[in-house]
């Protein structure tokens, strides 16, 4: 499912007050990261990463790392910051407007 322009903008307000729950060390996206990233997704939905990349082509590299394999969409990112979200088809956290 792809988010609309306006889905985003209403959890890129939902993101505003969270804190990076994964952060990429120096080794980048590892097995270890992947997993841990999918049960943040599953618990939360919306998660917010940091990115330990220096430059920006480096960083989207990253990026694409971890939502291939995990399944999760790129809300927005800001510097070194990304937020992921992914819908629990199980047990649904958050409501999307339509």
């Amino acid at each position: 499912m792809s988010l609309s322009a306006f889905q985003k903008r209403y959890l890129r307000g939902l993101a505003h007050a969270l804190h990076p729950v994964v952060m990429l060390g120096q080794k980048g996206v590892t097995p270890g990261v992947l997993g841990e990233l999918g049960i943040a997704l599953d618990h939360h939905e919306l998660v917010k990463i940091r990115l330990s990349g220096g430059d920006r082509e480096e960083r989207a590299a990253q990026l694409d790392a971890l939502c291939a394999p995990s399944g999760a969409e790129v809300v927005q990112t800001i510097g070194h910051t990304a937020t992921l979200w992914r819908r629990n088809e199980a047990e649904p956290k958050l409501p999307l407007p339509r």
